[in-house]
């Protein structure tokens, strides 16, 4: 197995009004919370949010590190990590354009009994001010190639 339990990787994003306004073109939603600056303002909130479907791309973002710098240290035909999925997300508290998301994401298990292992990580999600804003866990299966 490529990696240990405490392998760990960071991602740290700003969020702007164009990543909200580029995801809500990807993903179809145009909801005015994250759209309608008038709107927003008279929301419970007091002003636009982003998408809480961006926040788990950050965490996929980190992921995405652990996997690539673990990839450049086992070289062409090591294994490649596939994603199973992300079980118990959370999102905790608003996120406002501006504020600055660090993700981290921890490996803290390695299921070796499987004939693909997977490991099992933790992602938590702060802001700039060191609030705990959404939480994940990650499940990846490492499949090794044939021969």
């Amino acid at each position: 197995m490529p990696l240990e339990i405490g392998a760990s990787a960071t991602f740290v994003k700003t969020v702007t009004e164009t990543d909200v306004v580029l995801f809500a073109g990807i993903s179809g939603d145009f909801a005015p919370v994250h759209m309608d600056e008038e709107y927003a303002r008279k929301s419970a909130l007091g002003r636009r949010v982003a998408h809480g479907a961006l926040t788990l791309a950050f965490m996929s973002a980190a992921a995405s590190r652990l996997t690539t710098a673990c990839a450049e240290k086992t070289g062409p035909g090591g294994p490649t990590a596939l994603s199973l999925g992300f079980d118990k997300v959370r999102f905790l508290k608003p996120v406002f354009f501006g504020d600055t998301l660090t993700t981290t994401y921890t490996v803290e298990a390695i299921d070796k009994r499987r004939d693909v292992p997977r490991t099992i990580a933790k992602v938590e999600v702060c802001n700039q001010r060191g609030e705990l804003v959404a939480v994940a866990q990650h499940i990846e299966a490492w499949v090794f190639a044939k021969g």
